[in-house]
């Protein structure tokens, strides 16, 4: 892709109401040229009515949209030099490969002369080389993804927009595209704009990622420290496996979880109602009992679960609180695990010991 095609993206003070319905409620995101970020929330967020008035299928009720310096806040889908790939990749079955890919070249009425190169190089782009004869039924799901991907960049776009567009795969080969994604991004330089309702698929390809709740942008941010310093309880329980749990302040860097005392490495946030998030994975058994003093929660383990890679242990503190964490599925790890009804003792690292406001 050209120079042309890399553009950044500036949302200004966007809103989209339906009568008393407020769908979306005055976001603003800036995203780089040649940025991967995701738009993460739940049903209901405003994730694909952000998506929407990227694309111009959505008449924002105010703001505006800017891409590189143009603002196409009113312009319509087919003059806003946009890609877009669809959930369900919007094939047309009685045409071929090719002439799917070709589709965009023939609708912006681009010479026909140099269709077949550009047809060429996008299937190449997806490791579909030799495919433009071939029909939409006789691919598999992964294939059809990759043709519609090829179809939205065939034009050199200046923005590509994604929405959910591998929801339909199986969970493997869901996997196996994201990362197939992250790798054809590098190679493109594209600018990204990506709706998904799955906080892994988020974490694992965006180079951020912005959480979206009730129609308001709540946290942009970094994989990692989205993850690692969540700025609400909703955002620390909506990405991984959070427990949230009440704590009191007990100083600058402390904060007591019933009796026991826990030190955190990252400034307390303001107000008198605190959460600890604790992710599953961030939890480690103390089999030796050498982190004396160092937030140690002794524990009574009441369930294990066996997930094939991992299995979920839960317990409960001697006040009643109910904590889980997470282990490996090796052999080793299973080992180290206390029978239901045995007493255990965990340990929270002050780095991963992070609170929030309630």
């Amino acid at each position: 892709m050209d120079a042309r095609a890399k553009a950044g993206v500036s949302i200004r003070s966007a809103a989209k109401r339906y009568g008393p319905v407020v769908a979306l409620d005055d976001v603003s995101l800036d995203i780089a040229p040649g940025e991967f970020v995701s738009l993460l929330g739940p049903s209901g967020s405003g994730k694909t009515t952000l998506l929407g008035i990227l694309g111009g299928f959505v008449q924002p009720s105010s703001g505006s949209v800017w891409v590189g310096d143009r603002d196409i806040t009113f312009a319509p889908p087919h003059k806003r030099d946009i890609g877009i790939v669809f959930q369900n990749y919007a094939l047309f079955p009685h045409m071929s490969v090719g002439e799917n890919v070709a589709f965009p070249l023939r609708a912006r009425r681009q010479p026909k002369a140099g269709w077949a190169r550009k047809v060429s190089d996008a299937l190449a782009m997806v490791e579909l080389g030799g495919y433009e004869s071939r029909g939409i039924s006789q691919l598999s799901g992964g294939q059809r993804q990759r043709v519609a991907l090829a179809r939205a960049m065939v034009f050199e776009p200046q923005l590509i927009l994604m929405d959910e567009p591998l929801s339909a795969l199986d969970k493997q080969l869901r996997e196996t595209m994201q990362i197939e994604l992250r790798r054809l991004h590098r190679k493109l330089e594209a600018t990204i704009v990506y709706v998904t309702h799955d906080q892994r698929e988020a974490l694992t390809m965006s180079d951020r990622v912005a959480v979206m709740r009730n129609g308001k942008l709540v946290q942009i941010d970094t994989p990692e420290r989205l993850y690692d310093r969540p700025c609400d309880a909703f955002v620390a329980s909506f990405i991984g496996e959070a427990s949230m749990l009440p704590v009191k302040r007990a100083g600058e860097d402390a904060v007591m979880l019933g009796n026991t005392l826990l030190r955190t490495a990252h400034p307390l946030p303001h107000g008198d109602t605190l959460l600890l998030a604790v992710q599953t994975e961030k939890l480690v058994i103390d089999t030796a009992l050498n982190h004396a003093g160092v937030n140690r929660l002794v524990c009574r383990v009441t369930e294990v679960l066996y997930q094939g890679e991992s299995l979920r242990v839960f317990a409960t503190l001697a006040d009643g609180t109910a904590i889980s964490l997470r282990q490996p599925g090796s052999h080793d790890a299973r080992q180290r695990i206390p029978a239901a009804g045995s007493q255990m003792t965990v340990v929270l690292d002050p780095q991963d010991t992070i609170v929030v406001p309630g």
